[in-house]
């Protein structure tokens, strides 16, 4: 379990040990590299080598391929599955360095990839992409302004549902960090085409949930979330704030991932967000947050929306669902935002006691 002690793999690790998985956590806290002290998910780490019997953790960079490969060798066969949520995950953060924001989403992914084909080439491979690898591509479809959002013209054929996998990934901007996760989303899917190795890719949406770290330049909602409960200001780019997302719980999606390594569909791609079930504007999140904490939100406007930035986006996941109709959602996006409430308060209490 790479990135273990984040938001998706320390529930991905929760869920595979409740299932009797003895599970090996490679997590070197990058985030507080990344991004400062307050990103750090030392915490994370604490909680699950506390919490969990059959927890090791590895203090391992992804990039180190003697270690990798060595911490592969030590286990051989006997690993079963390997899921991939370590990455640089902001594409603001990615103009400042991208050579290590390539090194880490791409060599990084290469790097795992022939760990596994070496030594456990049956495993399953499940790898959190993002929906940034079809960079602006989804600015170009019909987008209507309504008072709190912006909206796909009804007569689109995405719009009962998001947008699918048909999507093109060329010709558009993606930010440097869209371009390093599109590099490692097609060795991912090239190793399960090419090698017939078991993989998956799941391009997420918005990630969020309670053990979210969140922080200005990724992770919109728990950030969002953390500013209302603090008072701090937050600063919206671009859109007029009525840009659309759609949030997925990080339960919802190891759950995805714990049905694809149940029956694995070998270089399959799938979007996996919250779809038409959960999303929101970010206007609409900052009403949402100012209602479920009683508190109101300091905000400023800047017009310069983020480069490669989407307008509207709203996973498809029929095409998951389809394949594992056994699936479906936990939360939804008030659900997800109470979740996201309960992980701060406990945090930040702790922290003050």
């Amino acid at each position: 379990m790479t990135g273990s002690a984040g938001l998706i793999g320390s529930e991905v690790v929760r869920l595979f040990h409740a299932r009797g998985f003895d599970v090996i956590g490679v997590d070197n806290d990058m985030r507080r590299v990344f991004f400062g002290d307050e990103a750090s998910t030392a915490w994370s780490r604490e909680a699950l080598e506390r919490d969990l019997e059959r927890y090791t953790h590895a203090d391992i960079d992804i990039r180190d391929k003697g270690a990798v490969d060595a911490l592969f060798a030590r286990y051989g066969k006997a690993i079963t599955c390997v899921v991939h949520t370590a990455a640089q995950p902001s594409h603001d953060w990615a103009k400042q360095d991208p050579v290590t924001d390539f090194s880490v989403n791409a060599t990084g992914t290469l790097v795992l990839l022939e760990a596994t084909r070496a030594h456990c080439p049956d495993a399953s491979f499940l790898f959190t992409s993002t929906n940034k690898v079809y960079g602006d591509r989804p600015n170009e479809l019909p987008l209507v302004e309504l008072e709190t959002r912006w909206e796909l013209d009804e007569t689109h054929p995405f719009h009962a549902h998001g947008i699918d996998e048909s999507m093109s990934i060329d010709q558009c901007t993606h930010s440097l960090f869209g371009a390093s996760k599109a590099a490692a989303d097609l060795l991912v899917q090239e190793y399960g085409r090419y090698f017939g190795m078991q993989t998956g890719v799941f391009r997420g949406g918005c990630l969020t949930g309670g053990g979210h770290s969140g922080t200005e330049l990724h992770g919109f909602l728990s950030y969002l979330m953390r500013c209302c409960l603090e008072g701090r200001a937050y600063t919206i780019f671009g859109y007029g704030g009525k840009q659309v997302r759609d949030n997925i719980h990080s339960y919802d999606l190891a759950e995805m991932l714990w049905h694809f390594h149940e029956a694995p569909r070998p270089g399959e791609v799938y979007n996996a967000g919250g779809g038409r079930h959960s999303n929101c504007s970010l206007l609409e999140a900052v009403a949402l947050c100012e209602e479920l904490t009683g508190r109101s939100m300091t905000t400023a406007y800047d017009a310069t929306n983020r480069v490669g930035d989407h307008i509207w986006y709203i996973s498809d996941t029929s095409k998951f669902r389809a394949h594992y109709p056994n699936w479906s959602y936990r939360y939804d996006l008030r659900g997800i935002l109470e979740s996201v409430l309960e992980g701060w308060n406990a945090r930040l209490g702790r922290k003050g006691s």
